[in-house]
């Protein structure tokens, strides 16, 4: 795997390493989009999380204030009559 192409081939003409070339800048090219289609999808999923913890925090936050109005409310109540 250490030999190039052209040095297994035999073939070291000029056509065939300009091919050669052509071939890895199409390879190139292709990875470069998928690289930034990735970067992108990327991007997306940190707003959504961004977005979930946001929205996580506010309804932690509004548990506690039931919770701790709960609380409150429970203990301004009279005992029941049983008592």
């Amino acid at each position: 795997m250490g030999r190039s192409r052209m040095a297994e081939t035999g073939d070291g003409s000029e056509a065939a390493l300009v091919s050669r070339i052509d071939h890895l800048e199409s390879k190139v090219t292709h990875q470069d989009e998928v690289i930034e289609e990735l970067n992108r999808m990327v991007i997306a999923q940190w707003a959504k999380l961004d977005k979930a913890e946001a929205q996580l925090r506010r309804i932690g936050e509004r548990l506690r204030e039931l919770q701790d109005g709960a609380v409150r409310d429970a203990q301004d109540e009279p005992p029941p009559p049983h008592y």
